[in-house]
């Protein structure tokens, strides 16, 4: 998957990371790169900026925690977070079938 793919879905990939419970962001960042097998090896500054925004909009909250002597900003979905990842994958898993659907690739 080039870049520009990855822009137009990193909401979606980082509500997926967030998924499952709060994290700090090295985390989602760790997250984003082993889920993915490295493929999404994204840097600070594209997936920070991508936390901000998502937390202006209501889908993720943020708050300060202190860790091993470290404060560092934890993420976690909001309840409008969850609603907006069960939306967008839905829609996703419907784009992938319409996009096989095109290419005559069979759905597993």
């Amino acid at each position: 998957m080039g870049p520009s793919q990855v822009k137009g879905n990193l909401d979606l990939l980082l509500l997926g990371v967030l998924r499952n419970g709060a994290l700090h962001g090295y985390a989602v960042i760790a997250g984003l790169r082993d889920r993915s097998s490295g493929s999404f090896d994204l840097p600070e500054g594209t997936v920070y900026p991508a936390l901000h925004k998502l937390e202006r909009a209501g889908l993720v909250a943020s708050r300060w925690e202190d860790s091993s002597g470290r404060r560092r900003r934890v993420y976690e979905l909001t309840p409008d977070g969850h609603r907006a990842l069960s939306r967008e994958h839905s829609q996703w898993l419907a784009f992938v079938r319409n996009v096989n659907a095109v290419l005559a690739v069979p759905v597993t």
